[in-house]
């Protein structure tokens, strides 16, 4: 069957050619352009997550419409949606329908403190928390084959590791499936419930796979030197676990775990890491990303016909969020791009036919005064080539040019992609050019330039932000005096180091940026121990380095601040406590140095609610309008 693309094309030539004697319509005219308020752009609704009804006739979503982040069904038929909870504080996030009925899961935490617990919401709208309990965290892990029960990881025997419990679906009682002794990381569990697949963490580029049968553990991650691994997901009858490992070369692989046989076999290699590889709830279909150069490909395979879907006429951005309805007809999908924030799509597996359900974007926007990235690298202090996502101004230009900032990506190990943000469209609509960095350590590009900041943090990539400055003076749009520096969690503890330890920006607006390493390292959560090792190789250890953290903190060198800073915090954040931005904003003022601070009692790691969003954004602009 031919294309959507390839009969609209039939179409309009048909219509112009009968049409030929008719004058040429003249051009649309160009779409004037308009600066939009924080108001404008966050009126964007935000959509994630897919379950599909029993009756394969809606879909389950997060959205947050309401301004707070609820559950809502969606129509399938013709996009109707439906707001499921009301909550007007705490984000509801949708997980699951169960398989037979209208109930459905959704988890929560309580002000941004990471603490989720799993509610169940009945068909009268009641709802019981199935996970109570002080100070746990719990996550869904999915279904069983038979769909009468259900997957979920909880900390509550100890708060440092996560046991497994399967969920009966009538009375919600339950069974542990995994006593975690030893405080691996959960990876996968076989719809089966037999098999579970965890890691242990030796430093942060080695790490052991484990297969758990029953309760008996089976090493299946044989290696010399540094390897890492993880897990995927089990096949759909549970006798194949699909691993991932960059033991084959730079970038990690999708590799298969025979368990009967013992046996392992390549399954997807590429020049880029694989991202994910699923399966639909009957195993009809395969889907696998691949993170190519800040951007998602995706392959999915019809396995029944050993077949490939063609996505060539899939909207155009990242394609992600699939999920198959149970009788293999339809697909709902998640696509977004730099200037479309991303939207759910209905694809029908028989025509081939994509209707989009949800329209994400205001209509006050208009898509025209939206800038797309363009993917750049630029040579760093020692000759490596640093990958970057630059937005240009749309009036940015030699005779008006534009003041610029460098947006830095958390983690540390994280990376900008492409896709939409409201923020960084806030500052390019209002005259400010963003060069969004992959600076050393980002994921992405493989273990070697992952690994080439461990233990050098605050060094090699504090160096890499100076020279992307130092690019951004040799583009012609570009205002050489003025450019200055943002980024989030990692990110901000980078804009502090550069607004600490040199003196090349004009400005630095830093979101709840670690600044005292020492203290952080040592108030690690108890649900990250599987992964504390970790860390601390590539970080340090605080009883054992200390004097090296202690450089590196722009906390101890605050009087070394001279230039106006903004610091952005939430009060609840378990990851950088709110204490770091108290006292990095205290000791800056010491200096007389312009320093604001914007401090969100109700949000954590990250800002959830709309109007705090809002707010966020509204600050970042002011700050810049005014110092830079």
């Amino acid at each position: 069957m031919p294309s959507l693309r390839a009969v609209f094309t039939l179409l309009f030539l048909g219509f112009f050619s009968g049409c030929s004697s008719q004058p040429e319509a003249p051009p649309e005219p160009p779409v004037p352009f308009e600066r939009y308020s924080a108001e404008t752009f966050f009126d964007t609704t935000t959509y994630w997550g897919s379950s599909i009804s029993a009756d394969d006739q809606r879909v389950l979503i997060t959205s947050d419409e309401s301004g707070v982040f609820n559950v809502y069904e969606i129509d399938v038929s013709d996009g109707r949606s439906q707001q499921l909870t009301f909550s007007e504080s705490d984000a509801y996030m949708a997980l699951s329908w169960f398989p037979f009925d209208d109930r459905f899961l959704f988890t929560a935490d309580q002000g941004g403190n990471e603490l989720n617990h799993l509610y169940v919401m009945a068909e009268d709208g009641s709802v019981t928390d199935l996970t109570p309990g002080e100070e746990l965290k719990a996550s869904f892990w999915g279904w069983s084959d038979d769909r009468q029960s259900f997957f979920v990881a909880t900390n509550e025997r100890d708060s440092s590791s996560f046991d497994l419990y399967r969920y009966d679906t009538s009375e919600y009682s339950r069974e542990m499936v995994f006593e975690n002794t030893d405080s691996l990381s959960i990876e996968a569990i076989s719809p089966s419930g037999e098999y579970v697949a965890a890691t242990e963490s030796l430093s942060n580029a080695n790490n052991e796979l484990y297969l758990f049968h029953r309760g008996q553990k089976h090493h299946i991650s044989y290696h010399e030197g540094n390897v890492q691994f993880g897990a995927y997901t089990f096949s759909p009858d549970s006798s194949t676990l699909y691993y991932s490992t960059n033991q084959h070369g730079e970038f990690v692989q999708s590799w298969m775990y025979d368990i009967e046989n013992k046996a392992h076999h390549v399954d997807h290699f590429a020049d880029w890491d694989i991202s994910s590889v699923a399966f639909s709830q009957h195993g009809q279909f395969k889907i696998v990303s691949i993170n190519e150069d800040a951007s998602t490909s995706v392959t999915i395979r019809d396995t029944r016909s050993d077949t490939l879907i063609d996505t060539s006429t899939f909207p155009s951005g990242e394609l992600f969020g699939f999920n198959a309805s149970s009788n293999g007809e339809y697909f709902v999908f998640y696509a977004d791009s730099d200037t479309s924030p991303a939207n759910l799509y209905h694809l029908d597996v028989a025509t081939g036919s994509i209707t989009q359900l949800t329209t994400s974007l205001p209509e006050a926007i208009a898509p025209d005064n939206l800038v797309s990235s363009e993917v750049v690298r630029f040579e760093s202090f020692d000759g490596l080539q640093v990958p970057a996502l630059l937005y240009r101004p749309i009036e940015a230009s030699s005779t008006a040019p534009a003041p610029t900032v460098i947006w830095i990506h958390g983690g540390p190990g994280g990376q900008s992609r492409t896709g939409y943000s409201e923020t960084i469209q806030h500052l390019v609509n209002h005259g400010y050019g963003v060069l969004a960095i992959n600076n050393r350590g980002s994921s992405g590009y493989g273990k070697t330039f992952y690994h080439l900041d461990d233990l050098r943090h605050g060094e090699d990539d504090l160096q890499d932000v100076v020279y992307a400055k130092y690019y951004l003076q040799g583009l012609d749009w570009t205002d050489d005096e003025r450019v200055g520096v943002i980024g989030g969690s990692y990110g901000g503890y980078l804009t502090m180091a550069a607004m600490a330890f040199t003196d090349e920006f004009a400005v630095g607006v830093n979101i709840f940026g670690v600044t005292n390493w020492v203290r952080t390292l040592e108030s690690i959560p108890p649900w990250w121990a599987s992964f504390r090792e970790s860390l601390y190789a590539e970080l340090g250890d605080p009883a054992v380095d200390g004097e090296r953290l202690r450089a590196i903190s722009p906390l101890f060198h605050a009087d070394q601040v001279q230039r106006p800073v903004l610091v952005v915090q939430g009060a609840n954040d378990p990851r950088v406590l709110q204490v770091e931005s108290d006292e990095m904003v205290a000791a800056i003022r010491q200096n007389g140095v312009p320093v604001e601070y914007v401090l969100f009692p109700d949000e954590g790691h990250g800002f959830r609610k709309k109007e705090n969003r809002i707010r966020a954004s509204e600050a970042y602009l002011e700050f810049l309008n005014k110092y830079l």
